[in-house]
């Protein structure tokens, strides 16, 4: 099957990720974990930070894909992830999460995110999880009551999974190269209709 990296096209209408949602079966294949507060001398049981901390996106990771059918892998390159990651924030999307991508929740926000430098030194290995230099890594606060008992304390939801727009790299270049040798064209043409002006000029003379 056919690989294909996906980028972000800032000249297309629509581009970056827009929510986050939480699914059963992340396409990345790494699962979130529910973050839990130390017990205190006082407290009589643990309280529930609702904290997700996950892999939002993984570099140079194959994504099985399928439209019709047509089957094929699709990945996202580490600068891709890196800006991907930026742009969620810089578009104040912390707020904008589904559910199995069907339905828009309220009440989760995204509290922290961070690109993983160093794995032995990176926050994601203090929890366990490990991720490749480059992961897009997310901390999601739940406030939304049912979401919470139902789906992640149930054990329904497993892990993250990004809504966005992104563009074919190959499909990308492809355009870029069509739009340039029609500009180029559009330019031979102007040349060749100002010597056929200064032709025609020289005659009336």
């Amino acid at each position: 099957m056919r690989i294909v990296e996906l980028i972000i096209d800032e000249e297309a209408e629509l581009y970056g990720i827009d929510a986050i949602s939480i699914v059963d079966r992340p396409a990345i294949e790494l699962d979130f974990i529910a973050l839990k507060e130390q017990k205190l001398e006082f407290a009589e049981a643990d309280t529930d930070k609702r904290i997700l901390l996950g892999p939002a996106l993984v570099p140079d990771k194959p994504i099985y894909r399928r439209n019709g059918e047509d089957e094929f892998y699709v990945y996202f390159s580490k600068s891709t992830v890196r800006k991907a990651s930026e742009l969620y924030l810089k578009h104040g999307n912390q707020a904008n999460h589904t559910l199995e991508h069907e339905h828009k929740i309220n009440g989760l926000t995204v509290v922290e995110s961070w690109i993983v430098e160093d794995k032995q030194k990176d926050k994601s290995a203090l929890y366990g999880l490990d991720v490749p230099v480059g992961t897009w890594m997310v901390a999601v606060k739940v406030d939304n009551d049912a979401i919470w008992q139902e789906w992640v304390k149930e054990g329904k939801v497993k892990g993250f999974s990004i809504e966005g727009y992104f563009a074919d790299k190959m499909k990308k270049n492809k355009e870029d190269e069509m739009l340039a040798e029609l500009a180029k064209a559009i330019v031979d043409q102007d040349k060749m209709w100002q010597k056929l002006k200064k032709v025609l000029d020289e005659l009336e003379d």
